[in-house]
């Protein structure tokens, strides 16, 4: 399904009142709305991640997953796969988290979200300067956290950690450590 976005306050305003099929991932890029299936790896990452992270945050930010996030753009409305919220973020008119009170995005890439992930969400992310992107890879059993945003559209540092060491978080004030060892393993 491709729709062109007009100039929108939020991406998302397109798709008021409509209803979604569930089990689809619902994504803006480019003016263009783009559904895709979950996939099973993506989905038991998800699975294994979130509750960990849920508890370390303690009521200290909040983790979402699939759920719409308003950023700066009428061409763009992402849903990561995985998002930390800041402590103390307060939703928008709409009911919405916006960019700026994200911390973490955690995207799991498939074949059909390879582009996206690696190319526009990167340079999105880091242009809206949200501090972490971590790429979640089971292709290839590495996960690769990237970190310092520049407003040109890359991080400059990132450091790969292989499936089975922790993924440490850094964000404001505090650690969230993520065991990979359960997370899904390509056999190639």
């Amino acid at each position: 399904m491709t729709t062109i976005l007009m100039d929108l306050s939020s991406a998302w305003d397109v798709l008021d009142g409509v209803n979604l099929p569930n089990g689809f991932r619902v994504e803006i890029t480019d003016g263009k709305i783009i559904m895709t299936p979950q996939g099973e790896q993506q989905w038991k990452v998800i699975l294994r991640a979130a509750p960990q992270i849920e508890q370390q945050l303690a009521g200290h930010g909040e983790i979402l997953s699939d759920v719409m996030i308003d950023f700066p753009s009428s061409l763009y409305g992402y849903a990561p796969d995985l998002a930390i919220v800041a402590p103390g973020s307060e939703r928008n008119k709409r009911g919405r988290f916006e960019w700026h009170s994200l911390e973490a995005v955690l995207e799991i890439v498939s074949l059909s979200t390879r582009d996206n992930d690696f190319e526009k969400k990167f340079r999105m992310y880091a242009e809206c300067a949200i501090p972490l992107y971590v790429i979640i890879d089971p292709s290839e059993n590495v996960c690769t956290i990237h970190s310092k945003p520049a407003r040109t559209g890359v991080y400059t540092e990132q450091e790969t950690i292989a499936f089975g060491e922790d993924l440490v978080l850094p964000l404001e004030g505090r650690e969230i450590v993520v065991k990979t060892d359960g997370f899904p393993r390509s056999e190639g």
